[in-house]
Order: C-alpha cells, then structure tokens, then sequence
C-alpha cells in the first residue's frame, strides 16, 4: 500500500497547504477592513510563522509543518493556522489506542504511520463573533488510510441566524456528495463536541467526521476538500457582520467563561490533542488551540 498511496499523500499534502494560504490571506484582510468600531484603530494584525519539526524515535527527521499565529490583531485576538505532515512509528500506547478505536490488526508488526493536515482555532477580540475550529486529515499506516476534520462554531453570545448560517453553507458544501452527508455529519459533530462533565455542547456544531474511508480515495479527498472549501464562506460573513458591534464588560466576562469550557474539552477529550503529545509532534503546534485567556467560575 505505501507505494500505491506516495501519489495520494502529496496530493493530500499540497492541498492543505493551499488551503492554509487561502485562509491566512482572508483572516489578514479582515484585519486590514476592519476600519470602525471597537479595536479598529489598533495595528491590523499579521501571521508570525514558525517552522516546526518532529523528531523520529531514533532522533532523524520524521516531517514537521509550519505553526502560523496572530495574536493582538483587530479582528482576532488569537487565531492558530498550522500545517503538518508527518510519519514515523506508532507508541505502544499509540498502537493499542488505533488497534482499540479502529480496529487494525497488524499494528504491533508494522506500526508506521504518515499523517497531514491542516488546523485552526481562532478566538476573537469581539465577544459578538464566534470562535471557530477547524480541521482535515488524512492518514495512512500499512494497514488502512482514511479522512477526517469538520469544522465548528462556538460564540459565547448566539445569534439564531448566524448559527444557521454556518450549517446552511456546510451544507451546501456537502449537498453535492449526496444528501445524507450533511446530516450525518452534523449529528457526528454534535456527539463529538459534547462535553461530558459540563452535560453540553462546547458550541453550536458544525460537521464532523472520523475513520472515513469508502475505499474511494478519489471520492473522500473531495468530499474532504469540500469540508474545507466551506469554511471561509461559512465563517468570514459572520464576522465582518458581528466585528463592528460595541460590547460590555459583561459581553468580555461571558466571552472568557466560555473559552474556559473551551479549553476544558481540548485538554481533557480532544483525540487531536491526544494524538499530538503521544506522537512527539511539537508541543506549541499542538496546544495552539488555547486561549489567550479565559476564566472559570
């Protein structure tokens, strides 16, 4: 399989990068229009980029990415943008962790992995607009491959008509696929979102999915790409609406409650975070997601 799939793997690859370019380039013109109301007269913020590198078992080189952040922007008070690809061996944690979810067998003889994707959080100087999450994979061992990433919203203060807003455009996206991707998906990402000790949702959903693999590549990288291909249409709209609002301290308070319970559910469930710190793949890359702040009651 790892020469049936070298051709697949750069495609996948080459896509994320695209698509983490186009984002970064929309999320910098956002600071640079927003030219009235609260924060517009600070400096428009600017990605700093950041080289990151993972170290294989035997100290070589096993991939790395680039970590893109803005922090103190107009528009974004901390939004992460990073890219990955990269391969190695698998833990024995790792192992019995991907042999126990997915069920591959194999894992301990032949325990490679490659991985690439893109993700992003952003959390907002405005508690009017939303933080978002986003992210696609797709990884590969000897034994299987497979697709996966959504993208959700959590605003601390909601608005009815932008959250539907958000699912309408997704769906849209995913409409094409066949009808049964967008509801599938969203009851996916309504599961995985949940946080289990505050008995709710850390947001307002999105689409999500996991282990996807038809055994169409062709057909799940597109369907991957389209869940990436909706998210600048789906977010950007709300936030040139809701960034000139003015907003109280008590808009600020609620704003910073909710990251906190944000942050619980990266640190505690996310497998991407997980995933990350088992793997050896650099620690900053991986904990980006956290808030600058945030506070608990």
């Amino acid at each position: 399989m790892s020469a049936m799939m070298d051709e697949e793997k750069t495609r996948a690859s080459d896509w994320f990068r695209q698509l983490r370019d186009q984002i970064v380039a929309a999320f910098e013109q956002l600071e640079d229009t927003h030219v009235s109301g609260p924060m517009s007269r600070a400096a428009p913020g600017r990605f700093e980029i950041t080289e990151t590198r993972r170290a294989s078992e035997d100290g070589g080189d096993a991939g790395g990415g680039l970590m893109s952040v803005m922090r103190g922007g107009r528009v974004f008070e901390k939004v992460g943008v990073n890219i990955s690809t990269v391969h190695g061996t698998l833990g024995e944690r790792a192992q019995a962790a991907m042999a126990a979810r997915k069920g591959i067998p194999g894992m301990a003889e032949d325990p490679r992995f490659w991985a690439s994707g893109i993700s992003l959080v952003a959390h907002m100087q405005n508690p009017h607009c939303p933080a978002v999450h986003m992210n696609t994979r797709m990884f590969w061992t000897p034994h299987a491959w497979w697709f996966g990433g959504g993208s959700d919203l959590n605003p601390c203060i909601e608005y009815a008509e932008d959250t539907a807003y958000f699912h309408e455009t997704q769906k849209a996206h995913l409409d094409p696929h066949g009808l049964a991707h967008y509801p599938r998906l969203k009851a996916w990402a309504d599961e995985y979102f949940y946080i289990p000790h505050r008995k709710r949702a850390r947001g307002v959903g999105g689409i999500f999915m996991d282990d996807y693999c038809t055994g169409d590549w062709a057909a799940d990288f597109e369907l991957t790409r389209d869940i990436g291909r909706a998210f600048l249409p789906a977010f950007c709209p709300l936030i040139e609406k809701r960034r000139g609002q003015d907003w109280t301290d008590a808009d600020k308070d609620s704003q910073l409650i909710h990251r906190g319970l944000y942050a619980e559910y990266n640190l505690v469930y996310d497998r991407g975070t997980k995933f990350g710190l088992e793997t050896g793949h650099d620690a900053n890359a991986v904990l980006m997601s956290l808030p600058p702040m945030a506070k608990w009651v």
